[in-house]
């Protein structure tokens, strides 16, 4: 783990309430990163001050792959911090410490690897799913990915992209409030008869990774375990307060 001073080159909307982050890595070698992996930044002279301090911690959603720059993505809540990230002029260097985190695909390809993401928990699953795509790995990946409504699934479009690039990577979104017109996936929270019906008979046997709110990772692991999925077959990661 490094300390490092990198600049903000580059912020955009990606879903609705949900903006992405880019900071410029190319001034240190030593900066290296796994797939799935998170970082601290702290902002050294923020525009605003709150209770909740002037540093937070964020999944790299991007892939070591995209060279020379790492990029965080957050739902925006009204703080502090991410209203100073919002505002800060493009240039700002903020403190980057890390890369920190066990939350990586494990090597054993031959059992299948299923996602499955609350919101802005596919940040994790887009950095490990654009590395297996580039780096044409063998392991066999299936996401579901849930959201409220189709306006904020991030990232949906590189997705749908990768899934037609890599027949080994599957995609299943869904949403459980409001679908747009256009909406072509799942409808619905993420049951055993969605897994079922995209996983076949023995969907016990893969290797699932949870990323999302607390609640929600909390709750899928306990259901994984009742449906027979193995406790040591279940990987988990919760977004406090993202």
């Amino acid at each position: 783990m490094g300390r490092f001073l990198f600049p903000l080159m580059d912020r955009k909307q990606v879903a609705e309430g949900t903006m992405a982050f880019w900071f410029d890595t190319t001034s240190s070698r030593k900066f290296k990163h796994m797939p799935g992996q998170y970082v601290d930044i702290t902002l050294r002279k923020p525009s605003y001050i709150d209770h909740e301090g002037n540093s937070r911690s964020f999944t790299i959603a991007s892939s070591p792959t995209e060279k020379g720059k790492i990029m965080i993505t957050t739902r925006m809540r009204d703080t502090a911090f991410k209203n100073s990230l919002k505002e800060v002029p493009l240039g700002t260097k903020v403190i980057i410490q890390g890369p920190k985190g066990s939350f990586v695909l494990r090597k054993n390809y031959h059992r299948p690897a299923v996602f499955l993401a609350g919101g802005i928990g596919v940040t994790p699953f887009r950095s490990i799913i654009k590395y297996t795509v580039d780096k044409k790995l063998r392991h066999e990946i299936y996401l579901f990915y849930s959201n409220r409504t189709q306006k904020l699934a991030a990232f949906l479009e590189d997705l749908e992209r990768w899934q037609s690039e890599d027949r080994n990577f599957k995609l299943i979104p869904t949403v459980t409030e409001e679908k747009g017109n256009e909406w072509k996936y799942e409808i619905g929270k993420i049951d055993e008869k969605m897994l079922r019906t995209h996983l076949g008979r023995d969907f016990s046997n893969g290797v699932y990774y949870v990323a999302g709110p607390p609640d929600m990772v909390n709750g899928m692991s306990q259901f994984l375990m009742k449906i027979g999925v193995d406790e040591d077959s279940i990987e988990s990661e919760g977004f406090d307060g993202y």
